[in-house]
């Protein structure tokens, strides 16, 4: 990564504006775990100040009032990326931004939602514009695709629904890695390597990226996130298992714990399995 700053360079922030990117934000529960949201309405309005229009319900937006600490990441189409940490200070429901972005053709003429909150947040980190690192990661699917049947947990559970164990497997799905760092600042990291061994555990080469990863330890809990091109997601936590080298390949693992639905309309916790409660009040 390149020389920290605390401001984006303005000629990037036009990239920031369409609404056919990636945008993630990581936050902090209260439990002090990594969770990450897709929010494609984030961009900057100044070089340094972020802001997120909201059109759903979710735990990020719960989160970021009682730990105000996140990370982001923008990935535009051309593969450029940006990421960083910010702290969230506010929240506005009228304004000039809150105008701008029902004005933006997803909102303005999509009959069933609009943005009804604008979050702001300050800019604390960046490392401005990267690149993709695609042949690394190309390199780094390949001996993740090769290899993960050597680090299967043994495990007969399910925890992976089929569905969810093959969006992790498809060469084609982003997905990216979040911990809370040190600072109590999530981190993101690209891991578009990653794979699912089994339904209880993912696994991925520390090629792509390789700096980054090696500074986990051993039972870290990390939080991975898979997005398709279709908008489709799952988000999945567990432990960090370390890197370990079989059949002449080290792979990292993450046993999972935990596997949450973000997409709209219905939100909420997929794994565990909670169990439904009869409706006694009407």
């Amino acid at each position: 990564m390149k020389t920290k700053a605390n401001r984006f360079d303005e000629k990037d922030l036009k990239e920031f504006e369409p609404e056919a990117k990636v945008g993630l934000i990581a936050t902090v529960n209260p439990q002090g775990l990594p969770h990450v949201t897709l929010i494609t309405a984030l961009q900057a309005k100044t070089p340094d100040t972020l802001i997120w229009g909201q059109f759903s319900e979710g735990l990020s937006k719960q989160h970021v009032k009682s730990n105000p600490r996140t990370g982001f990441l923008i990935m535009t189409l051309s593969r450029s990326l940006w990421r960083g940490k910010a702290r969230w200070t506010h929240e506005l429901r009228k304004g000039e931004d809150y105008d701008m972005f029902n004005n933006k053709p997803m909102f303005r003429y999509n009959a069933y939602f609009g943005i009804h909150t604008v979050h702001y947040m300050d800019l604390v980190e960046t490392c401005g514009r990267e690149r993709l690192s695609l042949g690394k990661i190309i390199l780094s699917s390949l001996f993740t695709r090769a290899s993960k049947g050597a680090f299967r947990s043994g495990s007969f559970r399910r925890v992976l629904k089929p569905w969810a164990e093959g969006l992790f497997n498809r060469m084609d799905t982003l997905k990216f890695l979040s911990y809370v760092g040190g600072d109590g600042f999530p981190v993101i990291i690209p891991l578009i390597q990653c794979q699912a061994a089994d339904s209880t555990r993912l696994a991925f080469s520390p090629i792509a990226y390789a700096n980054e990863l090696k500074r986990l330890g051993k039972g870290t809990s990390i939080a991975i996130f898979g997005l398709t091109m279709d908008m489709e997601d799952v988000l999945v936590r567990g432990v960090f298992g370390g890197f370990e080298k079989r059949r002449g390949t080290t792979l990292g693992t993450m046993d999972i714990d935990w596997v949450y639905n973000s997409m709209p309309p219905k939100h909420g916790q997929i794994y565990p399995v909670i169990e439904l409660q009869p409706v006694v009040q009407f």
